[in-house]
């Protein structure tokens, strides 16, 4: 299962945006769309595991909240500092919410299951 979130970023409101623009001109059908945006939640998670290189650490003065439901930590913290090492940089950041989830695809049990 591949995540939808990164679906909020940036980069895929822009690709959202433009898969709708072609399905309301019939460019595309639906079903494309859709089977698009699939390939697109497990490029960005790949990407990010394989290519993504930079480390920032952080400290928080306050965890308001932690929860885990559906194999989804999310964690929201209160008057925060980053901290870029390689670029020697420290930012503060008031209120910051981290949503964390297991990167790697399932591992069946079964060798009939496959991906959805």
């Amino acid at each position: 299962m591949a995540y939808q979130m990164y679906r909020s970023t940036t980069l895929g409101d822009a690709l959202q945006s433009t898969l709708d623009d072609f399905v309301a001109d019939g460019q595309i059908p639906r079903n494309l769309a859709n089977i698009i945006l699939r390939v697109f939640d497990v490029t960005f998670a790949d990407t990010l595991t394989t290519r993504a290189s930079n480390r920032i650490t952080f400290k928080a003065e306050k965890l308001r909240v932690y929860r885990f439901c559906d194999n989804v930590w999310t964690f929201l913290l209160e008057d925060v500092d980053f901290r870029d090492m390689y670029l020697r940089v420290t930012e503060p950041v008031d209120r910051l919410k981290i949503v964390a989830c297991d990167g790697r695809p399932p591992v069946f049990k079964n060798p009939l299951q496959c991906r959805k």
